[in-house]
């Protein structure tokens, strides 16, 4: 098949699966061509099965603002009838739905039919989808996909309750590579961050209002007076400032370390004995998959669909939002046991073996064969 992905092509959970979505189709003999403002930081391989096209936005006078979606999807219609595409899947609903619309309308004024899939991801429902000045737009374009689908049973919900869509939204998990996460501790890197011994926990975000950082830092300055140990603060985003301020006021500087943006951040998880994610809403919770793929337990809130992935008193906890002395009591249970601790990052390795990416890119394969022209699904058969 050869398959349009548009998504966005930063750090975020949508970018990630997206991207990782294409590669694994790329193995597996597909043209996939990558349509976006930049080259995704997960596409960092080289294969022949895999393009990128850059949306370039003219400057001109007349704009304040530049008008990104025309652009995008006039280079989604060049892709289209270019490079013969069978369908696109566009990640992330705001803007590329809409996108997505209008290209599919162009390209059928052009004699092209082409299937568009649109898989929604959290924040593009919960949150931006629902301020009054997009929820009309996003409703349509939604309604307006050849199919829809969501990363979780509780985003499927949200978005039935939310918005007024008329059509079937198909659960499929986000998933995770196994085999990548499957990385031996290095014991000198360990012994860099945690010399004596201590228990290295780790937070991984954008570090965003949403994410509750703020909860992290409180968490850990109730686990570090119990439990020797270091925390490693993986991101960047509008909220570290003032996280770096408060790890200071906290007199915690020695013990924390903010490590910025990491793209192997499998080396890290590799040495992690504990992952806490306090987000006030997470549609799934990739960052707690990766980490239970790496073997590390997760102490988080139940929100959104994080109850689907971090198993309760198996893979790790479950806190109410903002409970954050709940949080600190678990992770200090868990730490200072270290038999328990050890049957849990077998439970959470387990657990996220459901998630692996062998098992979920074929039921995206089944899902396109259903819309693709008859050549592509008999190439798909053969």
């Amino acid at each position: 098949m050869r398959i349009g992905i548009v998504c966005y092509p930063t750090f975020g959970g949508s970018g990630v699966l997206a991207t990782e979505l294409g590669k694994a189709l790329a193995d597996k003999g597909h043209s996939v061509h990558f349509i976006t403002y930049q080259q995704p930081v997960r596409l960092n391989v080289f294969s022949a099965n895999i393009y990128y096209h850059e949306v370039r936005v003219p400057a001109y006078p007349l704009f304040d603002y530049s008008p990104y979606e025309v652009a995008l999807a006039s280079t989604m219609v060049d892709v289209i009838l270019n490079h013969d595409l069978d369908l696109l899947h566009v990640h992330y609903a705001i803007p590329h739905a809409s996108a997505a619309y209008m290209a599919k309308q162009i390209a059928q004024k052009r004699g092209r039919n082409i299937p568009v899939i649109t898989t929604l991801h959290g924040t593009d429902i919960t949150l931006v989808g629902r301020n009054k000045m997009y929820e009309p737009v996003v409703t349509f374009s939604i309604n307006e996909s050849d199919a829809i689908t969501a990363v979780s049973e509780n985003l499927r919900e949200e978005t039935f309750k939310w918005f007024k869509i008329t059509k079937e939204i198909e659960v499929i998990y986000n998933f995770v590579d196994m085999s990548r996460f499957d990385k031996k501790p290095i014991d000198a890197f360990r012994k860099v961050i945690a010399p004596n011994g201590e228990k290295i926990i780790i937070h991984a975000s954008n570090f965003r209002s949403v994410k509750r950082v703020e909860d992290v830092i409180t968490t850990f300055a109730g686990i570090h007076p119990k439990v020797p140990s270091k925390l490693l603060m993986v991101g960047d985003g509008p909220e570290r400032s003032a996280m770096e301020t408060m790890v200071k006021d906290l007199n915690l500087h020695d013990d924390v370390r903010f490590l910025g943006k990491q793209e192997q951040i499998e080396e890290i998880y590799a040495i992690a004995d504990l992952f806490l994610l306090p987000s006030n809403y997470e549609s799934f919770g990739l960052a707690a998959l990766e980490a239970m793929a790496a073997k590390v337990p997760v102490i988080s809130t139940n929100a959104g669909g994080l109850p689907e992935v971090n198993i309760e008193g198996k893979t790790g906890y479950l806190t109410n939002v903002g409970d954050t002395n709940a949080m600190t009591q678990k992770a200090i249970e868990l730490l200072s046991n270290e038999a328990l601790l050890q049957e849990f990052k077998q439970h959470a390795f387990e657990q996220a073996s459901h998630f692996d990416i062998h098992n979920i890119v074929p039921v995206y394969e089944k899902l396109y064969a259903r819309f693709c022209r008859m050549d592509c699904e008999e190439k798909l058969n053969a």
